[in-house]
């Protein structure tokens, strides 16, 4: 049996509109999951998962920078880089530029558990986006990054007092 619990506050919704918004809602439920199995594979939590993929995106980063990434609080990140530190996936070093910093980068060793998981989702997405133009893909990627900033904003929202 099927309960969508959409709130009822927004009569000027359109039907299209209304069933985006379920397929971003079932699209995210179901990221959440798929990072979940991988997290569970690796030996991780999803959170420290998720964290260790922007370092494997953006490279060396201070705890501080990805923080400003995740939208986690600088606290939570400590916790997440120790852990990933412990299960071999991240290294602590000095920043090249300020010695005085240290920056998390990948641990080479680390990269080789993660990535054949992903090759058949890489190989099944790159089978759905060939189907779009270059018009309608540049359209879906400004749909994307306007969610990915939303996103954030609503985080950074939550975590200030009421």
């Amino acid at each position: 049996m099927s309960r969508d619990n959409f709130p009822l506050d927004f009569p000027e919704i359109t039907s299209s509109q209304k069933a985006l918004i379920h397929e971003l809602r079932q699209n995210s439920a179901r990221a959440v999951m798929f990072h979940q199995l991988i997290s569970e594979k690796l030996g991780l939590n999803a959170t420290d998962h998720k964290c260790l993929d922007f370092l494997n995106r953006t490279g060396p980063v201070t705890a501080g920078q990805l923080a400003q990434l995740t939208g986690l609080t600088t606290g939570a990140v400590t916790s997440v880089i120790d852990r990933l530190e412990q299960a071999g996936y991240v290294i602590r070093d000095k920043d090249l530029n300020d010695r005085r910093r240290v920056v998390v980068k990948p641990a080479p060793e680390g990269s080789g558990d993660i990535s054949p998981m992903f090759q058949s989702v890489i190989h099944s997405t790159l089978k759905i986006i060939t189907q779009y133009t270059e018009q309608e893909m540049l359209l879906i990627i400004d749909f994307i990054r306007k969610c990915n900033e939303m996103t954030l904003d609503e985080m950074n929202k939550m975590k200030e007092p009421n």
